[in-house]
């Protein structure tokens, strides 16, 4: 299946199960319309008992609707003001959803509570260190438990709480100290560094600082710190006069994380002869900072809240926080609360380095909630206003892909080819396989070919490049030999992909490979289950091999999963005929286009994992 992706440019076990909540599972697009009428319907003022108050708050908790839910929570505290539980719930979604003073209130209040000690203890300290009662801060920050993460949190915490008292060696000297694993590292000597830097310790921030960006694996452990590293670094050295050396630095980050935008901004910024300033410069940005830097670590599917409470409330530390709230948007869309999002892009500061990609995303963000038209108009002003910068082409392409216009995507793509020139980097085969995509989704495929081999040249080994054409020769009867061995590379570079085991299946089909289809496409029916291509596929294998009841049984699964439009009546009529007989002249003569999936298939490199 030539598959498509949305473009994204995007980077204590009590702890965790209180602050985790039910996975909800993707509503259809039905589901979803009727859940937000109900939203809109329901009254929480209606609501006269505790079970109701309590249970309608759950179920606003586990929907991530905070708003909703704190309000449900206060009424079911009106019925039962020593609920320990509702109290508990209450805290945790009024952190959660920014509103941090009264979040601390409540902590106050379970700071004896042992089931919420971690969160209480975080939230009371931060408060105190961002009230300036530093003194208070230390002796609230106690741990003595066996999780590394909360050990490694809390110390960094009582560092910056020490630098607040005014004591920066011993909080220096309290961090280097710090006893753990080797991924302690890179947190230890970021956060020494940014105390140094806002001692005015040059030397030994330089000293803590280097370390940190010489360190390749805590880099790919913690990318997001170490780019924090690489920044502070280049911005100290800047600052000394230093103007090499900041570039250097900004050269070694770009090792790890290349084509990231943030670092291309503060590059020109230093080359332009400006002096960027430091982000963390006092105690409770150092604090936000801690936080930031574990939440960060741990941002990954599935870990959505307990990064989300960290980030709320290095928000309250730090309310300009660009790397925080580009974090936050990315954590909303990923739960499809992309309003909430388009919200934490628009709040970006206009002079971060992070302002380009936030406006790129919030372009994305307006085009999936059906703003296409101002999604199109403020992606090709970004594209005007740096025609250099290939993220603005892939981003506005990608809009333009959802919305079928592909001439304008070939269009687009024809421009960013233009201002690439002759001799296109490696990084560039993106823009010419969209650029073949656009060709090839209008039937140009002269045009389109060309651009594709073109991407494989520049990334020979790039599964999509070589699934997306591999798959047309073969769709289109061409290069046989050679568009089979393609797809069977894309498989041994992502044999987890199912849309590329389809890809192969299908290949297998098309050439009446039939048993050797069955097997591929079976595999990708358990790879990507849910697919109604994949299960349109599989029964049309099926029914080759005589396997017919099997045959009409995933028709009928295809069905269920709501294909496209165009495909539903092709689908009823094999349920009801079956296939025509073979015509053996061609191969697989009753093949037909796979329904396409998603939008785009890049993936642009600012993206952290």
């Amino acid at each position: 299946m030539r598959q498509y992706h949305p473009i994204r440019l995007l980077s204590g076990a009590a702890l965790s199960v209180l602050v985790a909540l039910s996975a909800v599972p993707g509503a259809r697009a039905e589901e979803a319309k009727a859940d937000a009428a109900a939203e809109v319907t329901f009254d929480p003022a209606t609501v006269n008992t505790f079970s109701g108050a309590f249970l309608a708050g759950r179920t606003a908790d586990v929907d991530r609707d905070f708003d909703r839910a704190t309000e449900l929570y206060r009424i079911a505290l009106g019925f039962e003001p020593d609920n320990v539980d509702v109290k508990q719930r209450l805290m945790i979604t009024l952190l959660m959803n920014g509103a941090f003073a009264e979040g601390v209130a409540i902590a106050e209040t379970l700071k004896d509570d042992a089931s919420v000690e971690r969160i209480t203890t975080i939230a009371r300290a931060v408060e105190a260190i961002r009230a300036g009662r530093p003194s208070a801060a230390t002796k609230i920050l106690t741990y003595d438990g066996p999780n590394d993460l909360d050990r490694l949190m809390n110390g960094l915490l009582l560092a910056w709480a020490e630098h607040g008292r005014g004591k920066t060696k011993d909080a220096i000297r309290m961090i280097d100290a710090m006893d753990g694993p080797e991924w302690f590292a890179i947190f230890k000597n970021y956060h020494a560094g940014a105390i140094a830097i806002a001692k005015g310790d040059v030397a030994s921030a330089r000293s803590h600082l280097s370390a940190a960006v010489l360190d390749r694996n805590g880099g790919a452990t913690a990318p997001d710190t170490f780019m924090r590293a690489v920044t502070a670094l280049a911005a100290l050295e800047a600052r000394q006069g230093n103007r090499q050396k900041a570039l250097d630095t900004l050269a070694a980050g770009e090792t790890l994380l290349n084509n990231y935008s943030p670092l291309a901004a503060l590059r020109a910024s230093i080359e332009a002869g400006k002096v960027p300033a430091q982000q963390v410069t006092n105690a409770t940005e150092g604090a936000a900072a801690v936080l930031f830097s574990i939440g960060a670590a741990l941002n990954r599917d599935g870990a959505e809240d307990i990064v989300s409470l960290y980030l709320q409330t290095a928000r309250n530390l730090d309310p300009k926080s660009a790397d925080i709230l580009v974090m936050l948007g990315g954590i909303s869309e990923s739960l499809k609360k992309t309003d909430k999002a388009i919200e934490y892009y628009r709040s970006v500061p206009a002079d971060s380095p992070m302002r380009r990609l936030s406006e790129l995303q919030l372009g994305l963000g307006l085009a999936g909630i059906g703003k296409v038209e101002e999604a199109k108009s403020h992606l090709k002003s970004l594209i005007d206003l740096d025609p250099k910068d290939m993220r603005s082409y892939l981003a506005y392409g990608s809009v333009l892909s959802d919305a079928k216009d592909y001439k304008e995507m070939g269009a687009v793509y024809d421009r960013a080819v233009g201002e690439i020139g002759p001799k296109p980097a490696r990084t560039h085969w993106t823009i010419f396989f969209q650029r073949g995509i656009a060709y090839e989704r209008q039937k140009i495929w002269d045009k389109a070919e060309p651009n594709f081999r073109k991407a494989l040249e520049l990334n020979p080994d790039q599964p999509q490049v070589l699934n997306y054409l591999g798959y047309s020769w073969v769709d289109m009867n061409m290069n046989l030999d050679e568009g089979l061995d393609m797809i069977r590379r894309a498989v041994e570079l992502k044999p987890d992909d199912g849309y590329i085991v389809d890809s192969l299946g299908w290949a297998y089909y098309r050439l009446s490979r039939f048993d050797e289809a069955v097997q591929e496409l079976e595999r990708a029916a358990e790879l990507q289950a849910g697919d109604p291509t994949i299960n349109d596929h599989l029964g049309d294998a099926y029914w080759r091999t005589g396997r017919r009841l099997e045959a009409v049984y995933q028709w009928n699964q295809a069905l269920e999963l709501k294909p496209e439009e165009a495909e539903i009546p092709k689908i009823k009529a094999k349920i009801e005929k079956g296939l025509p007989p073979l015509d053996n002249t061609v191969p697989a003569a009753d093949a037909r286009e796979p329904k396409a999936k998603g939008g785009t298939a890049a993936v642009l490199p600012d993206k952290k994992s």
